[in-house]
């Protein structure tokens, strides 16, 4: 009889998922990485991390609130290391010279984000950091740096 319940209990295994996807900075010893896990089919939401490394010095991982299944978590570069990660109208700054400074921000700061690099989004089941497309810069361009890709934009693969 146990090994039928072994059997019954798979489903709920196999429901479990653990997720992950690298933006190389500088190669694939400067990265941040995004981490998703899931539980169970019925869940709603799945819990995060951001994993910033700059190897050999440092690496850490920094928890953010449960998000949904699909959040999509936009990757802003502002510049000496210091990265902003925007999902939805919850703002996280990070950085990869040290890996050990987190915190959550209550508004976007004056100066912005900085330059959007790229999307952790859920694509074909599988999450991925999509990079942004910069488009080529010209005199009578003004677009600004850290408009948001929520407001219907893709980010191009």
């Amino acid at each position: 009889m146990k090994p039928n319940l072994f059997l019954l209990a798979l489903p709920l295994l196999a429901a479990c998922s653990d997720q992950r996807a690298s933006y190389e900075i500088d190669g694939n010893k400067h990265v941040l990485s995004l981490v998703r896990v899931t539980g169970f089919p019925w869940e709603k939401t799945a819990k995060y991390t951001i994993v910033p490394t700059r190897m050999p010095d440092c690496m850490r991982r920094h928890d953010l609130p449960n998000a949904s299944l699909n959040a999509r978590f936009e990757v802003y570069s502002a510049g000496d290391n210091a990265w902003a990660l925007r999902q939805r109208d919850r703002i996280f700054v990070t950085e990869t010279r040290t890996c050990e400074g987190f915190a959550p921000l209550a508004q976007i700061p004056e100066t912005g984000l900085g330059t959007l690099v790229g999307v952790f989004e859920m694509r074909n089941g599988s999450l991925v950091f999509t990079p942004a497309v910069i488009p080529p810069t010209s005199p009578s361009s003004s677009a600004p740096l850290n408009q948001s890709v929520d407001s219907g934009e893709r980010v191009s693969p």
